[in-house]
C-alpha cells in the first residue's frame, strides 16, 4: 500500500477530494520509511487481525470523535516546527495565525 493509496484513503473516508493531497518536492522518497514490509514477519505467523479498508475507517472514525484530542495539538509551537522543517510546503499548507 503507498503512501499515496493511504492519502487517498483517508480523503474519501473523510469525503474531501483528492484535490487537498499536494506532493512536496522536499519529501521525495522520504515516505519509503515508513513503509511496512511483513513479508518477514509472516512466516513467524504474524498475521493482521484487521483488513486495510477497515483500520482506516476506524482510525479516521477516532478522530473525528475525538478531534478536541488533537486540534489543541496543532499549536502555534507544532507550526513553528514545521515551517523550521518541511521546507517547500506550499503556502496554503501551513496557518498563518
Amino acid at each position: 500500500m503507498s503512501g499515496v493509496d493511504v492519502a487517498d484513503t483517508v480523503l474519501q473516508l473523510c469525503k474531501k477530494p483528492r484535490s487537498l493531497k499536494q506532493f512536496v518536492k522536499a519529501r521525495a522518497g522520504h515516505d519509503y520509511r515508513y513503509a511496512l514490509d511483513t513479508r518477514r514477519t509472516r512466516p513467524l505467523g504474524w498475521e493482521p487481525q484487521v483488513k486495510f479498508a477497515e483500520g482506516m475507517r476506524q482510525t479516521v472514525a477516532w478522530y473525528v470523535k475525538n478531534d478536541a484530542w488533537w486540534r489543541h495539538r496543532k499549536s502555534e509551537e507544532f507550526w513553528k516546527f514545521y515551517r523550521r522543517n518541511y521546507t517547500g510546503l506550499p503556502d496554503n499548507a501551513i496557518p498563518t495565525a
